[in-house]
């Protein structure tokens, strides 16, 4: 008798599950482009004036988002004046991702290179928030020939303590993952995600609308939230094998992070990387958190475009 209370209780969660899914995205609807790429669909919103001087800035959201969070306020600022490509990672937002394994900064930064080659993007200013902060630097290490400059806003780059939360270590497991990602994942998380993305901007004050602004819901459907356990629990990893080639980044660089981040630690990421690639310029901002584009936007505004001054600068000097 327990049994069958069981699994109908289960049955009834999926039914809801499938219906918010698809009451989700009729609330939130894809913005953008789809481009094909091996293993993926990526998402692209291509913003701002094509034929503006300088390089395209590709901006990059980090884990538990997609490309809005990128978007409002930085993207739509920066895009008054140059061209904006922001992607939703594979598996996040509106991409897909054909296998949940394709979860590490190496692949993904294969499968953006690809993105931006169909798109005609030779060169990029990338500007990467948080996990993507190890994307960027992959991209910089692996692609160096589509990367101008990298910004990296309060992000990952060096292995540290800990884990990234049981349940998503949990929702990676075979079989019990997926059991929960499609029964009590999205039903549960409609109450959690306003308080945990409030905790994310401390010591900032969340604006009201920032969760309904960045579609950040579209986390809560199945495939999104085993994507994104799947990039967090692999993550570690991941930086702890590229981070002895960081002394190779050439790009120019700028990191910029909060020095009360409580989510990415500025001494065990940001300061160590700055000191690790050659010449990188490091800003650490007092009483700023993690969400260092939504903090400070004019300050990151401002550093982007003096590193398209000084690439035109080189250009130029290059040229005579």
């Amino acid at each position: 008798m327990m049994l069958v209370v069981v699994v109908a209780a289960l049955a009834i969660l999926a039914l809801i599950t499938q219906a918010g899914v698809l009451a989700l995205q009729r609330v939130y609807p894809p913005q953008g482009r789809m481009i094909e790429v091996a293993g993926a669909g990526l998402n692209v919103v291509d913003i701002g004036p094509r034929d503006a001087a300088g390089p395209p800035v590709v901006m990059i959201h980090g884990a538990s988002s997609n490309l809005e969070v990128m978007r409002r306020p930085l993207g739509d600022m920066l895009a008054k004046d140059h061209r904006v490509i922001l992607i939703d990672r594979p598996g996040h937002g509106w991409s897909t991702r054909t296998r949940n394994v394709d979860s590490t900064p190496a692949i993904q930064a294969g499968m953006i290179d690809e993105a931006l080659e169909k798109l005609g993007i030779i060169k990029a200013i990338f500007v990467v928030h948080s996990w993507s902060g190890a994307l960027g630097a992959r991209m910089a290490l692996d692609y160096p020939g589509r990367v101008a400059g990298l910004v990296m806003l309060a992000p990952v780059a060096y292995p540290w303590p800990g884990g990234v939360g049981w349940y998503n270590k949990l929702v990676t497991t075979p079989v019990i993952g997926p059991l929960l990602a499609y029964t009590i994942t999205l039903p549960l998380g409609l109450f959690l995600t306003r308080p945990g993305a409030r905790g994310v901007f401390l010591p900032q004050i969340m604006p009201d609308d920032f969760v309904s602004d960045t579609a950040t819901p579209l986390l809560l459907r199945p495939r999104s939230f085993l994507a994104n356990a799947r990039d967090l629990v692999t993550l570690k990893a991941a930086v702890a094998e590229q981070a002895p080639r960081y002394a190779d980044i050439k790009v120019p660089t700028v990191v910029i992070s909060g020095e009360i981040d409580k989510t990415v630690s500025p001494n065990r990421h940001s300061r160590p990387f700055a000191s690790a690639v050659p010449n990188a310029k490091l800003i650490v901002l007092s009483d700023v958190g993690h969400m260092v584009q939504h903090a400070a936007p004019g300050l990151v505004i401002c550093e982007i475009e003096a590193m398209i001054g000084k690439l035109a600068h080189s250009t130029a000097a290059a040229a005579n």
